[in-house]
């Protein structure tokens, strides 16, 4: 009996130093949390529509202060319009093989002139929501979402390429509703692609989905939501204090486990309605950016449109300082990384920078070009830098930051982590790739860019734009026949890049390749 007794005794106490040498451990060798990810995309947000770009404009303290300790990405770029920026941005991959061009019903032209676009991103595209959840993230998507179409069924049973391009339902039909909550049409929405939560992800573009669209007097930004999946609430008011306040709630219930919020607000699409009176006429008054352009109006309904569209921006400020606030309180900035950027460039009717050329809609730097900053406290060398990474870049990135394995084979992109403490060599002399197969505010195009040059091929009859982008960033001067070699080096790249990849031409492009 004694003997049983000291036996389970020295059992006792060889298990009790066993684990307490285990909790001994230091912590630099026990697993670490894996990162959480916030995700912050802003809808047509030009380049310099922001204070820490150069602005005297626009209002953005929360950002100017933030950019401080962050990696500001001077050179970050997406497609000219929205559907192929986050096709491109979800899936890591270029638009020829999501079929993603342009926004579908902004297409012009006809089939013989283009390759209309798809609207709903294929499941055989995974979307980087998906790999997250299998290593545990708890994910949620809030706001604009926009690569499923309106008629997801009718489309996917399409042979492509298709003869005209997709259309969608005027605003205040809600027809569509019922089919986009079943399970076969969910599949293509945030909770069929990794997310545990959507709110206020449609397949539409802007917030405007009642009846007068633009036109309303809401448009969609001031309470009652016309979004059918956005669950009313009493104290609703403002759609993007709404949207960062659903963020909030979900980090708020999800914070013991690594997580990424997808907050993409549909601010600052059109259409332009301004935060409150008091705003629109600090606006109305404000001296002008003359550097920029930025508001100088050339009559009075542009300018309540510039300062309307400034109030916008500044509310996004007004909820990252909130958001901030809050991860601050929580102490969760330390293991949060934050990324900050836009799908395009700034919409002409709504903002100017007359130190780039041209808008969204277009491949000029204007269209393409937008603000990018990342933040994650003691991890990051906070800095700018002139390093041009893409809206490719982002897929890769989170899996690295989830340290998930990819098939590089797959994907477009590269993880830009390798920037975070110094420019990387590799990035920094790589090509950059865009391949746009229908019209919209110009013609079909390829184009390379690397080591600041930028050559523009268009698809319809050949012509080439070369232009040097550190010394001519309105591009105004095509280089293409005063710099002989330049032209031929980037086009005979362009032309093997297009060859390797079978990338498609639209049928009136004279090119072979």
């Amino acid at each position: 009996m004694k003997k049983s007794l000291l036996k389970i005794i020295l059992s006792f106490l060889i298990i009790s130093i066993i684990q307490s040498c285990k909790n001994d451990t230091p912590p630099d060798q026990k697993k670490s949390k894996n990162p959480n990810i916030i995700f912050v995309l802003v809808d047509d947000l030009g380049y310099g529509d922001v204070g820490f770009n150069g602005s005297k404009y626009f209002e953005t303290p929360t950002l100017d202060k933030l950019s401080k300790e962050s990696l500001v990405l001077d050179n970050a770029y997406m497609y000219p319009t929205c559907s192929p920026s986050r096709a491109a941005i979800f899936t890591g991959k270029q638009s020829f093989r999501t079929g993603v061009y342009t926004v579908p019903v902004l297409e012009k032209g006809s089939a013989e002139e283009n390759i209309f676009s798809r609207w709903t991103v294929e499941k055989k595209h995974p979307i980087y929501a998906e790999p997250l959840q299998k290593a545990g993230y708890r994910s949620v998507h809030v706001g604009k979402w926009h690569i499923v179409g309106p008629y997801p069924n009718q489309e996917l049973a399409m042979q492509f390429p298709i003869q005209q391009k997709l259309t969608q339902p005027q605003p205040g039909d809600f027809t569509w509703v019922n089919n986009h909550k079943t399970p076969e049409v969910k599949q293509f929405y945030p909770e069929g692609r990794g997310f545990i939560k959507n709110v206020g992800g449609t397949f539409r573009g802007d917030p405007a989905l009642e009846e007068g669209g633009y036109k309303s007097k809401t448009g969609g930004y001031w309470a009652p939501f016309s979004n059918p999946f956005i669950d009313p609430k009493p104290d609703d008011n403002w759609l993007t204090d709404r949207l960062t306040d659903e963020a909030i709630d979900f980090i708020d219930a999800n914070k013991d486990e690594p997580f990424l919020i997808n907050l993409h607000y549909y601010a600052v699409h059109r259409p332009i309605k301004a935060r409150s009176e008091e705003l629109l006429q600090k606006y109305m008054t404000k001296p002008v950016d003359s550097v920029t352009g930025q508001g100088i109006a050339s009559n009075e309904k542009r300018k309540q449109i510039y300062a309307g569209y400034a109030t916008m921006v500044e509310s996004v400020d007004d909820n990252m300082k909130k958001l901030l606030k809050y991860l601050d309180n929580n102490g969760l900035r330390e293991n949060t990384i934050l990324i900050f950027t836009s799908d395009n460039g700034s919409n002409s009717g709504q903002s100017r920078n007359d130190l780039l050329r041209g808008s969204k809609g277009q491949i000029y730097e204007g269209g393409i070009k937008v603000p990018m900053l990342v933040n994650w406290p003691e991890k990051i060398k906070p800095r700018r830098s002139d390093v041009a990474v893409t809206a490719l870049d982002i897929f890769p990135t989170f899996m690295d930051l989830a340290n998930i394995k990819t098939n590089n084979n797959t994907l477009d992109g590269r993880s830009i982590t390798t920037l975070f403490k110094e420019d990387d060599k590799s990035l920094a002399t790589r090509s950059l790739f865009w391949h746009i197969a229908s019209k919209n505010k110009h013609g079909t195009c390829s184009v390379i860019r690397k080591n600041n040059f930028k050559l523009i091929q268009f698809l319809a009859d050949g012509k080439l734009e070369l232009y040097d982008l550190k010394n001519d960033t309105v591009e105004s001067t095509n280089l293409a026949e005063e710099k002989p070699e330049i032209t031929k080096e980037l086009l005979t790249e362009l032309v093997t890049w297009r060859k390797t990849n079978a990338v498609p031409l639209p049928p009136n492009s004279i090119l072979e390749y």
